[in-house]
């Protein structure tokens, strides 16, 4: 657990220097998660992940695994960084792996299950 700890604190630390001029609902969501607004970053990166937004779905993916502005939950932390990495994600994959290493058995097959259920939106 320790090791995923470091890699979402990696990408808080970097998601910390993002500018305050957004030009979207992600880049807002950078803006509004750097200003720990976590309720303001998930009202934006939520329907964006609906939609199949990998990166998103990775930032959403940090935000379950610390409990930031939602419940904590492994299994959600799993889907998420899941579904990001199925589209590409390097991050979301790198994520996946290291939140399993903390994850009982139990907790992976629900997160699995949840990403094979999943429909966009």
């Amino acid at each position: 657990m320790a090791r995923a700890a470091a890699v979402f604190a990696l990408l808080g630390l970097a998601l910390s220097f993002v500018a305050p001029a957004a030009a979207g609902p992600f880049e807002d969501g950078l803006t509004a998660y750097s200003r720990n607004d976590f309720s303001g970053a998930l009202r934006l990166w939520q329907p964006l992940a609906n939609q199949g937004n990998a990166a998103a779905q990775s930032n959403l993916a940090l935000m379950y695994f610390k409990g930031q502005g939602v419940p904590r939950d492994y299994a959600r932390a799993y889907m998420w960084s899941s579904l990001a990495a199925t589209r590409g994600h390097q991050e979301g994959a790198r994520n996946r792996d290291s939140i399993a290493k903390g994850m009982t058995p139990a907790q992976i097959a629900e997160g699995q299950k949840l990403a094979r259920e999943w429909k966009p939106r």
